[in-house]
């Protein structure tokens, strides 16, 4: 989607002006990746209008692959606005017959995924549409993409679906995925799971769960048991976006082998350079930054 948010992250107003940015969850997870050094492909949907030639060139010159995005020419690209309130944001959305939520499974084709070794999707791509929820399906429970391990954020928006809605078809889709990021917040409005280990608890089958904290740190369950690492301290401009550079930076760590606290701390790395901005993709830490962090924190403990 694109975005509009105030360029000082103050409430909107009247008399507010407002920068235009591009957003949304996969897409964030995708151009975070590549500004980390990876090879990644972003496949999704957008309308024939200046948003969607924005979206695609944004991504593009991120390092992002967009061959696979189709241009509908029917459905114009969705956005949605940020309406900051200090260390909270209330999101607002319009999206209803966008491009994206008229996706179906036919919009996946195996020749996409090609090589990958992670497939990522979101819980907001089901709240879209009914298509939507069965392309979702298709990806993290068909397997059509291939048999690249499948990533699942859980990101519950209450603004797309109430929770009677989404709470059982989320945790259907967790229970899937190969790699799981779930909020202990969110996860507690969802399930009623008020620690990590109850998430666990309740979703026992994907390989890796992830149960992020806030500012708090964030926990791995995993086959040699649990990790945790503290987030960074930092000043926060603008929250939204956090939690999708904290899994890009989970996801590079696991897919450079580093152990399970080491991709924590990557991922508070990331997280911690989003919050600062108000727009969702934070550039990306140097590697020679990369390594300092990660080698320094090893040596506190």
């Amino acid at each position: 989607m694109v975005m509009l948010v105030t360029g000082n992250a103050r409430p909107i107003a009247a008399d507010s002006r407002l920068v235009l940015r591009v957003g949304g969850a996969e897409s964030n997870v995708a151009v975070s990746l590549a500004r980390l050094g990876h090879r990644t492909r972003w496949v999704s949907a957008v309308g024939k209008d200046p948003f969607g030639r924005i979206i695609l060139d944004e991504l593009t010159d991120a390092g992002v692959d967009v061959s696979w995005v189709t241009t509908d020419d029917a459905a114009s690209t969705g956005l949605y606005a940020k309406d900051p309130h200090g260390e909270s944001t209330r999101v607002y959305y319009y999206r209803g017959g966008s491009a994206a939520s008229r996706m179906d499974v036919t919009h996946l084709n195996p020749l996409s995924a090609q090589g990958a070794r992670v497939v990522h999707i979101s819980g907001i791509t089901p709240a879209l549409s009914e298509d939507c929820r069965g392309l979702t399906h298709a990806v993290v429970g068909d397997r059509v993409l291939g048999p690249a391990a499948v990533s699942f954020d859980v990101n519950y928006r209450p603004g797309l679906w109430p929770v009677s809605e989404a709470a059982d078809e989320l945790a259907v889709i967790a229970r899937q995925a190969d790699i799981v990021f779930v909020g202990r917040d969110e996860a507690e409005t969802l399930w009623g799971t008020a620690s990590p280990e109850a998430v666990r608890a309740l979703l026992p089958e994907p390989r890796t769960l992830v149960v992020k904290d806030g500012a708090t740190g964030a926990t791995a369950f995993g086959p040699d048991g649990a990790s945790w690492a503290d987030a960074l301290r930092v000043n926060v401009v603008e929250p939204v976006g956090a939690g999708d550079a904290f899994a890009a930076g989970w996801l590079s760590g696991w897919m450079r082998g580093l152990d399970s606290e080491r991709a924590l701390r990557l991922g508070h790395l990331m997280a911690s350079r989003a919050v600062q901005i108000v727009g969702d993709c934070p550039q990306a830490p140097t590697q020679d930054e990369i390594r300092r962090h990660l080698d320094l924190e090893q040596e506190k403990r």
